[in-house]
């Protein structure tokens, strides 16, 4: 990564639907992965401050394929990642938390309001390349795809879910987190990215696309009719995690928690809080 970000905020722990004790004393968890999903963590941890505030929170957005390695090699406690466990992930334990939605998001110049997962398969392979092909546009510029690199969990999405497990063109530019990717679609009339849903809401300067004819929408995210809904994540060791950190993703999966996290732009899903 060019660079990391990294948020502090007092919090504390909870509830048990791990067998997790009542209180646990003050403690720092350290955290790694998304930054998709970042801005859903940012609110839950400050929920959690009301909850345990003994607890302090240490999280650097690296990317969820990363987050997962860190918690391999511990440097991490905990990770967020948004694609599902694969065979790389030996010695992890996955819990779902809630779900959100790959958005295909446009500059508001574009006048697109829908893509088939075709075209942007043809788009982040290269073999689409103006504007001018895709009738309704309102563009006749050379297209400038925007994506996520290796190291994200959000690659590996679409990677696997639009380019049928191709790698991106080399055009395609790396950004290193989605506020990233949503920033440069924003200032480029001619651009395209694939972002997670609280980055291409409203007042983030882009559109969203509909894909193959549905929106990237809460409602037909948590049904799933969206393509490219997933299931978010919390990643901790299978050997000896952390105490503080399954009292977190415990608390990550109730009603309470629910309520931040449609508010700041996930969708819950609370009621599959026992399936890992």
């Amino acid at each position: 990564m060019t660079s990391r970000t990294r948020i502090f905020a007092a919090l504390a722990v909870v509830v048990p639907a791990l067998a997790i004790p009542a209180s646990v004393g003050a403690t720092t968890l350290i955290g790694s992965g998304s930054s998709a999903e970042q801005p859903i963590l940012t609110a839950l941890i400050a929920a959690y401050h009301h909850v345990q505030p003994k607890v302090k929170f240490i999280f650097t957005a690296d990317g969820g394929n990363a987050g997962a390695k860190d918690v391999q090699q511990g440097r991490s406690q905990f990770a967020i990642n948004t694609r599902a466990p694969e065979a790389s992930d030996a010695g992890l334990t996955y819990y779902k938390i809630f779900k959100d939605g790959l958005c295909i998001a446009v500059n508001p110049a574009n006048h697109l309001t829908n893509i088939s997962t075709t075209q942007a398969e043809d788009i982040f392979l290269g073999d689409l390349t103006s504007w001018s092909s895709l009738p309704g546009s309102g563009l006749t510029s050379t297209i400038a795809p925007f994506g996520r690199g290796s190291s994200a969990g959000s690659y590996t999405f679409f990677q696997s879910v639009v380019l049928g497990g191709a790698t991106q063109a080399g055009d395609v530019a790396q950004e290193s987190t989605d506020g990233e990717v949503a920033t440069a679609v924003k200032g480029n009339p001619a651009g395209i990215g694939y972002v997670g849903l609280a980055h291409s809401g409203t007042g983030s300067g882009v559109k969203r696309l509909d894909v193959n004819g549905v929106a990237c929408a809460p409602a037909q995210i948590k049904s799933s009719k969206y393509l490219l809904n997933r299931y978010i994540w919390f990643v901790l060791p299978h050997k000896k995690p952390s105490t503080a950190a399954e009292a977190f993703v415990t608390w990550i999966r109730t009603k309470t928690a629910a309520t931040v996290i449609n508010k700041a732009g996930a969708v819950a899903t609370y009621a599959n809080k026992n399936i890992k």
